[in-house]
């Protein structure tokens, strides 16, 4: 028995850790736990099994492998989006988004939710923050939409499922951490995400589309007196056709001088003149826009500058991830100073939840560091390798399998669990395979997106259900009495969504481009017609233009060391000139196999 235990001791302390968690132990502390006491199980059970490598003194390690967590600075860029994230959802960027958005598409059956789904990839792309996004949506669209007749479900459900698209579209928290685990660039890895985040979010509205023809009544459109801001589609859309003139001109202008990047400058250059011109049209009352035209403008630019100014700097090179979260920060101050809302109450609820979700990363990083020393020293990696290797249809089986297993798992783990447990014994795997870990990376991002959306452990879901209302209520508006939205309601509104991100994990396996652009276009370089010389070391001379004296590299017995082939018996005698030694031809050395010293 204590032999079977030692022969299999990597797939029990796995199983172990499971029931930890299943049991309800916190995460870093099952992971640390069960670490220490399997290795002191391992070093007890070493001299019974050729498959533990673990001995007392290798505990001397762990230090140097806390410190290496500690001074990772790939991992500072978390408190940074952290920081940037809970600054603007304090600063009410979401509040005036959400309005001004729901304005935009309010005349057209679920323009509502469309302008949720919209808003939840402007938050994900400048927040990153779950929790940030399905709670500002929550309090500020939810009753919005019961108050004009929205389906509890599908209302709970749009907004608990946009929250999440925080989870693939950069900058966001988990890709960050995914690139960590896998060895990889963080800018590659955002890079490969944002094509699949913008599809999911395409596949989101297009539920909506079909949800609005097949339950016509499910969705109403804004009634004309909600509509504050008036119409004026006709005026944003001459605004930017202007502003688009404006941007081709300055591009043609600049391009002599900035190349490639004139593009870029040309853009900025016409995003900046509307911008000024929306603000003097409405501070001036010139009215020469629309209302509605005015506000988007206004209320639109700042965050995408902001996403500019994080995400652009990094896809062009300019900024590591962590400069560009520390860029979005100060942005993020910024933004809220302009609108009058930065204060210390914010600073101090901003700190705060920065300072706990990164301890919370750091202790579950500590737990696994102590883990994966006693679970490499009983050679488990090899285990889960082998296993995941040797499944039966190759690459696609291994896929399927993971992805089966991550989706599971993800009823019981939140996606830092899974990022920090699991994708370390993937990736060995992958790589074996032949599998690109950032397209992988980006596979298992999508997949961990569940993560929030079904039950137990929904964190989206719970977050809505934190904010939606429990009781029935006045509505402040129309003054009518509103049921609230029961559990049951919010559960059933995410399962469609959740299908929609299994879906999207199946369009990944299928359509890999959707990632893969990250490596660009290449060089364009045929390796076949590379062609590599190396200079001779023979021939008549010495090589390295040295005179040869027969001990090679021009030196008597090369690097003073007897002249001759040392394999062939002392080297010590000179073939004579044409070399021949007396009468007899002395063989040639034979190198196409190892010598033999027999």
């Amino acid at each position: 028995m204590i032999e079977f235990i030692a022969d299999n001791l990597a797939p029990i302390m796995f199983v172990s850790l499971i029931v930890f968690l299943l049991l309800g132990y916190p995460v870093a502390f099952s992971l640390a736990a069960n670490g220490l006491l399997f290795f002191v199980i391992g070093v007890e059970l070493a001299p019974l099994s050729d498959s533990i490598n673990l001995s007392w003194p290798l505990l001397n390690a762990m230090p140097e492998r806390l410190w290496g967590v500690m001074s990772n600075d790939t991992l500072l860029a978390i408190p940074f989006f952290t920081f940037m994230g809970i600054v603007l959802e304090r600063s009410g960027m979401a509040e005036d988004l959400l309005d001004t958005i729901g304005q935009l598409f309010g005349p057209i059956r679920g323009g509502l939710a469309y302008a949720v789904i919209f808003v939840g990839a402007l938050l994900a792309a400048t927040t990153g923050v779950v929790a940030a996004s399905v709670i500002a949506m929550g309090l500020i669209s939810l009753p919005i939409m019961l108050r004009y007749g929205y389906d509890r479900s599908i209302a709970s459900g749009v907004i608990a499922a946009s929250g999440t698209l925080a989870q693939i579209i950069p900058p966001s928290l988990v890709l960050i951490v995914l690139a960590d685990q896998l060895g990889r660039s963080v800018g590659d890895m955002y890079a490969g995400a944002l094509i699949p985040g913008l599809v999911l979010t395409g596949l989101y509205m297009l539920y909506i589309l079909i949800m609005t023809f097949l339950k016509r009544d499910s969705m109403p459109a804004l009634p004309l007196e909600a509509r504050s801001l008036g119409p004026g589609v006709t005026s944003l859309i001459v605004a930017l056709a202007v502003a688009a003139g404006i941007a081709y001109a300055a591009h043609v202008y600049l391009y002599p001088t900035h190349g490639e990047n004139a593009d870029i400058l040309g853009g900025t250059v016409g995003v900046i003149f509307i911008y000024i011109v929306a603000l003097a049209d409405k501070g001036l009352n010139i009215n020469m826009m629309s209302r509605l035209a005015q506000q988007v403008i206004i209320v639109l630019i700042p965050p995408l500058a902001l996403i500019f100014l994080v995400l652009g700097t990094i896809f062009l090179g300019i900024a590591t991830p962590t400069e560009g979260g520390a860029m979005g920060a100060v942005g993020a101050l910024i933004m809220a100073a302009a609108k009058g809302r930065l204060n210390m109450d914010v600073m101090r609820s901003a700190l705060a939840a920065t300072t706990r979700l990164s301890s919370f990363v750091l202790f579950i990083l500590i737990g696994a560091r102590v883990f994966s020393l006693t679970f490499y020293g009983v050679n488990g990696h090899l285990w889960v390798e082998h296993l995941l290797v040797s499944m039966p249809g190759g690459e696609t089986g291994f896929l399927i399998a993971v992805n089966v297993l991550v989706f599971f798992l993800a009823f019981f783990l939140d996606f830092f669990e899974l990022a920090f447990i699991i994708v370390p014994l993937l990736a060995p795997a992958a790589d074996r395979l032949g599998i690109d870990l950032i397209w992988f990376g980006v596979l298992l991002g999508i997949n961990m997106q569940t993560s929030f959306m079904h039950p137990p452990f929904g964190f989206a879901l719970f977050y809505l259900r934190s904010v939606a209302a429990k009781i029935p209520y006045l509505d402040k508006v129309t003054g009518k009495r509103m049921e609230p939205v029961t559990t049951g309601q919010i559960y059933w509104g995410a399962v469609p969504f959740v299908g929609i991100q299994i879906l999207m994990v199946a369009l990944t396996i299928m359509f890999p481009g959707m990632v893969m652009h990250y490596k660009g276009e290449g060089s364009g370089v045929d390796p076949a017609t590379i062609k590599i010389e190396v200079p001779g070391f023979g021939g008549s001379g010495g090589g390295l233009g040295l005179p040869d004296n027969g001990g090679g590299l021009g030196l008597p017995g090369g690097l003073q060391l007897p002249a001759g082939n040392p394999l062939d018996g002392g080297g010590a005698q000179q073939p004579a000139e044409g070399g021949q030694q007396g009468t007899e031809q002395k063989p040639a050395t034979d190198l196409s196999s190892p010598p033999s010293f027999n």
